[in-house]
């Protein structure tokens, strides 16, 4: 099995100390065209750079570079996915890509059903929160999180059950129209756990 691929967007990162400590010496790591001016601050050398160079300079880095043309349907950072995709990598961490632009963040969550739809294992996450989708099986959450959120993205999201949380659910539904799953607790002492039966949820876990 490969091991985890980590995407790094050109969306601000504030709290580099902190990114710094989820990112392994053995991943594969591939930015995305701005997101090159984290390169310095994270310590840490391309595996791949990818990029159509319309917000950041080729670095002409003696790595291997995939130059996309300017208009294309795929953002950089979608086709930096399915790059990695080709390469058999299964499990993705994504950061730098939420903040700043509505449309691009909005993009980049949309990463993650992608991949959840393909079998593959996808995480964003920022300066305050990690972001993953529920779906097949159960999700944990350690009361270390300040909060947990359950957002409906997918049109469908019944048979919700969350446990050992101040606001438990048993068999509910969370529409998109009424996404009443905001800012819920892990109880202290123990770990919540989440399980649905039908479609999939958007999982925010806040850090502070």
């Amino acid at each position: 099995m490969m091991g985890r691929c980590v995407i790094v967007g050109g969306a601000n990162i504030n709290n580099y100390d902190f990114i710094r400590e989820k990112l392994s010496a053995d991943d594969y790591i591939i930015f995305c065209d701005s997101g090159l001016k984290h390169m310095e601050n994270l310590r840490v050398q391309p595996s791949l750079i990818v990029g159509d160079f319309d917000s950041h300079e080729n670095p002409q880095l003696d790595i291997e570079t995939i130059v996309l043309p300017c208009e294309k349907d795929d953002t950089d950072t979608v086709y930096a996915v399915k790059e990695a995709i080709k390469r058999r990598y299964d499990n993705f961490l994504l950061i730098g890509v939420v903040g700043a632009r509505l449309d691009h963040t909005l993009g980049n969550v949309s990463i993650l059903l992608y991949l959840d739809s393909l079998g593959k294992k996808g995480c964003i996450i920022d300066d305050y929160s990690e972001i993953e989708i529920v779906s097949n099986g159960p999700a944990y959450i350690e009361d270390s999180y300040s909060f947990f959120s359950l957002l409906n993205i997918s049109g469908t999201a019944k048979g919700i059950t969350i446990e050992n949380a101040k606001y438990p659910l048993d068999n509910a539904e969370i529409t998109c129209e009424y996404q009443y799953g905001i800012s819920n607790e892990v109880l202290k002492g123990h770990k919540a756990a989440i399980r649905i039966t039908e479609g999939k949820l958007l999982l925010i876990k806040v850090f502070t």
